[in-house]
């Protein structure tokens, strides 16, 4: 892991690992899907994973978040 997550981006991975889809992660957050994408890309990034699933089973063997 690059750098530390920040809150809103470890919500966002959460709703990630309940099967949650963008539209409804936005919802959720009273977030735009745009902000969404963008808060995905970071996650993508500093967790060096390339979907949502490799930095779901990233962020859970890193214990960040729990599902």
């Amino acid at each position: 892991m690059t750098s530390k997550l920040t809150k809103q981006e470890l919500c966002v991975l959460e709703l990630v690992a309940q099967g949650r889809i963008n539209k409804e992660i936005a919802q959720e957050l009273n977030i735009s899907i745009a902000t969404t994408k963008a808060h995905l890309e970071s996650i993508y990034k500093k967790l060096n994973a390339h979907n949502r699933v490799q930095a779901v089973v990233k962020a859970i063997s890193l214990h960040l978040i729990d599902v």
